[in-house]
């Protein structure tokens, strides 16, 4: 067995026991708890979209359980400020006798931050994670502060009760590496669910995988190479999302603005660590079909059309792809 074989083959291990790990706490979800752990893998920020009571809070707190990180979860509100969860300047006594300025970190300085109902918070506390998500550090009274590494945002929001909610801008939204949604659990889901949390004990993740591990295959899954044709795949599957001239029906009718080269990328990273979950050091045009709604989905800004009718962008997504795949055969 090569090299790369032996690669591969802890990888599928690895992420299969933190797999398995969760599904002792997190019954069914099996996309979203993969969704969320390719995006981990890739380096990237999750946004669960679900109804309250769905576990998505649960799913993220066992995460942390599984990685062994630092956790924090930060209940977003309309009253919530910039410094709430960046931190602040206190004045503090010095041992000297004096008085200095102290930095005192804020819940953001967690390697696993559950922003919790995001799109309660006003643009200018959402705005303050621009920084964070991007580029993993936050500026403070014009000093920069490093934030751990790893560093991942997983940030939920109810898709039903808009009263009192702020929509996230599309700047940020773009910062998210995918965009999950979390559906009402089947009826033998809910028999096994009430069954684990209406007993005695309920189930809780052990470690099963390091924070430092999780780097190391991150760096691996960009290691996998992709051949130039599938990657014009997602290159054409992109640029079909823009409305113009060369456009489809569908986006014509209800897309006002595309998808962004942060958009190839995650379909492109995304379905790098899916290659290794299948055991192969390759991608494929299915890994990208299957990256591409759960990467582009947020990031397809629709038209005034497109909102008043409710068109799901999954809809012009998988058609795009169907187009995609047909001009590439």
């Amino acid at each position: 067995m090569s090299d790369v074989e032996k690669q591969v083959t802890a990888f599928r291990e690895e992420i299969g026991r933190l797999r398995t790990e969760i599904a002792r706490v997190i019954v069914g979800h099996e996309e979203v708890v993969e969704g969320t752990l390719v995006a981990l893998v890739a380096g990237g920020h999750v946004l669960i979209e679900g109804v309250p009571g769905l576990g998505k809070t649960l799913l993220v707190r066992t995460l942390g359980d599984a990685l062994g990180l630092p956790f924090s979860r930060v209940q977003f509100t309309p009253d919530l400020m910039p410094a709430d969860i960046l931190g602040t300047q206190v004045l503090v006594d010095d041992p000297s006798g004096g008085r200095r300025f102290e930095f005192q970190r804020g819940p953001l300085f967690s390697s696993l931050v559950l922003a919790d109902e995001i799109n309660r918070a006003t643009p200018k506390t959402q705005s303050a994670l621009l920084e964070a998500m991007q580029e993993r550090s936050v500026t403070v009274a014009k000093t920069t502060h490093p934030l751990p590494s790893p560093f991942f945002v997983l940030a939920t929001q109810n898709p039903l009760e808009m009263e009192g909610t702020y929509p996230l801008p599309e700047a940020q939204l773009d910062r998210f590496f995918v965009k999950l949604r979390v559906e009402p659990p089947r009826a033998e889901a809910m028999h096994q669910i009430l069954d684990r949390t209406t007993g005695e004990a309920t189930p809780r993740a052990t470690r099963v995988l390091e924070g430092a591990r999780l780097l190391e295959l991150s760096a691996l899954a960009r290691q996998v190479p992709i051949a130039r044709p599938v990657q014009d795949f997602v290159v054409k599957l992109v640029e079909g999302t823009h409305p113009g001239p060369g456009a489809s029906d569908l986006v014509r009718k209800y897309v006002r603005y595309g998808a962004s080269p942060r958009g190839a990328q995650a379909c492109l990273l995304g379905a790098k660590v899916l290659a290794l979950l299948d055991g192969r050091f390759a991608v494929s045009t299915d890994d990208l079909k299957r990256m591409a709604p759960l990467a582009l989905r947020h990031r397809l800004i629709l038209n005034f059309e497109g909102a008043a009718e409710g068109v799901d962008p999954d809809r012009i997504i998988l058609a795009l792809v169907a187009e995609a795949a047909g001009k590439r055969a």
